[in-house]
This record gives C-alpha cells, structure tokens and sequence, in this order.
C-alpha cells in the first residue's frame, strides 16, 4: 500500500523535531494545509506514543481495515482504558465494521468478541480474523442492531466503535440493547462527537461541512449522560471527551482521505473548539424488567356473528 504524503505527527498536539523545524505552538495555531515536502517514514505512520498497543499493529493492516472516519483501533484502545475487562468475558462488539476492534479486543484482553455488524460482510471478516490467528475467539455475525439474534443477559458487555449514533439516539433502543446484557454488565460507547451541542446558527467554519454531511446524528458527551440516564436502564459511570481529540480524527482522514477537503478544512479551522472523540459507559441496573420488542401478543381468535341481526 502507498501511503500519502502528509504532516502527520507521532503526537498530533506537537510537531517532531527530527521532521519538522516549525514550533508547535506556529503549526497548531494556523489550519495546517498539509504540504507535500515531508514524507512519514512508513514505520512511523500511526506511531503514536498516545496509543501503545494500537502502535504495535502493522499500518498496512490498520489502514487496510478502514471503515469509517475514525480509527477503531485509538478508539477501542481509548474505551479500554477505563474499562475492566477479563480473559474469558463474552463481549458484543456492535457494528465493528471490519472487525478491526473486535480482533483487538480479543488480543490484548483475551475476552470472547462476537463481531456484529449489518454493513461489512461476516465472510469478508472471518477471513481477517484467521489471518490474525484468533478464530477461536472472534465470531463474524452478520446481524441489524435492532434486530439481534442473541439470547438475553447472554454477554457480560456491549462495545461499540463509532458506531451508535447511527442507531442509539432512539430514546427505546438502549432499554432493547440492555436485555442481552448481564444485569450489572457494561455498556460502552466510543466515537466521533461534539465538545459541546452545537445549537442553530450553525458557526460559519462549519458552515460547508455541516450542509455536506447534516450530522444531526453526533452529539456531546453530555448529552449521551442525559440520553441514558433518562432510559433508566443504566447507571452511567462515565462520559467524557478525549484531549486533543480533533487532530486524531484530522490525522486519521488525511489518512484514509485525503481527499475529503471540507471535512479537513473544519477540523482545522475549528481548531478542536467544537469537534472530538466522546465516550460513554453504563452498567446495567439490577433486577430490571425490560420489554421484549419482539413480543408478540398470542393468537386468539374466535368467530363471532358480524352484525346484530345476522343469522
């Protein structure tokens, strides 16, 4: 794979100095118009002193698995931090996309991944997951989130990677996620978000990405806190948003994209004030009883006369 040439730093809030002669405080200050002079040596590229595990994964392999606009592996390696996960925990990875965090997960925490996604091909990714030798702990399933074909309280917890906006602002899904997971289980969110809700008029920097990608669907940490805690369904232990998280997402679609020039022309203009990564973790309530949406009320009929006169 030919990587494109970029200002693409092993620590995006800083500039190397055996790369580049520029001060960090000139080249974050200014929208970065990634210039052509400079080349990231291919064993550097997503080197990122921030992400050490993540660092330890070939780049031809991340960038090969790309999915979306996020990298999975920061993302994944991000919610981790703060999360208490076990050799041997059954884990749902929902909307993995390319299995990318699903075979993550499973190496560095030896916990059991069913990969679940509607988009990405389960045949696509087995093949990837026995080319990194953990068959016999990550499971492709091809499966809609809100139609899952698994049993309840069936796994210890939910993750998902920049993925649940596209379905979890429905105020009913969380109370039907909740039933396949273990009463005291987790649930854990990590993805692209807002610092803060950004309210009409729209900023005038984003004003061009905004009408391109009308993301109605991306929200801040806070607003995930009072999303879930209005469901009743979870005790919300954390939400936050990641320091420095614009330029990750900004590095990684120069990446990925870099041909995307409106949504890194508001990355860089916006300079991290409204733009991030946001996370956010609950455990299941005890003793909850949550409606089965796929509960269907037995037939019963009977014939009965039609009309008051009939025969």
């Amino acid at each position: 794979m030919e990587f494109p040439i970029i200002m693409l730093n092993k620590q995006p809030s800083a500039v190397s100095v055996d790369t580049f002669t520029e001060s960090a405080d000139n080249f974050d200050s200014q929208p970065q118009s990634f210039s052509q002079e400079y080349q990231m040596p291919k064993d550097e590229c997503l080197s990122y002193p921030r992400f050490p595990r993540t660092s330890a994964y070939h780049p031809d392999w991340v960038l090969g698995g790309a999915s979306g606009g996020a990298n999975p592996l920061w993302l994944t390696e991000w919610l981790c931090e703060v999360l208490d996960l076990q050799p041997g925990m059954r884990v749902l990875d929902l909307g993995c996309g390319r299995a990318m965090s699903s075979i993550f997960l499973h190496r560095e925490f030896g916990v059991q991944v069913w990969a679940t996604d509607l988009w990405y091909s389960a045949s696509e990714n087995i093949q990837r997951i026995r080319d990194a030798g953990v068959e016999a702990g990550v499971y492709p399933i091809s499966a809609n989130a809100r139609s899952l074909p698994f049993s309840e309280e069936y796994f210890d917890a939910v993750i998902s990677i920049d993925s649940f906006m596209y379905y979890g602002t429905d105020e009913l899904y969380l109370s039907d996620l909740a039933r396949f997971v273990k009463p005291g289980g987790l649930i854990a969110i990590a993805q692209a978000g807002f610092v803060n809700e950004i309210e009409h008029p729209i900023p005038d920097h984003l004003s061009d990405w905004w009408a391109a990608e009308n993301p109605y669907i991306l929200h801040s940490a806070d607003w995930w806190r009072q999303h879930w805690e209005r469901s009743g369904v979870v005790d919300v232990t954390r939400t936050d948003t990641m320091p420095e998280g614009w330029q990750y997402w900004r590095d990684w679609i120069q990446l990925i994209a870099p041909e995307n020039e409106t949504e890194l022309t508001a990355l860089n203009a916006d300079a991290g004030r409204n733009f991030s990564y946001i996370r956010a973790i609950g455990r299941r309530r005890e003793g909850l009883q949550l409606f089965d949406p796929n509960f269907r009320i037995p037939a019963e009929y009977q014939q009965h006369p039609l009309l008051r006169n009939s025969q």
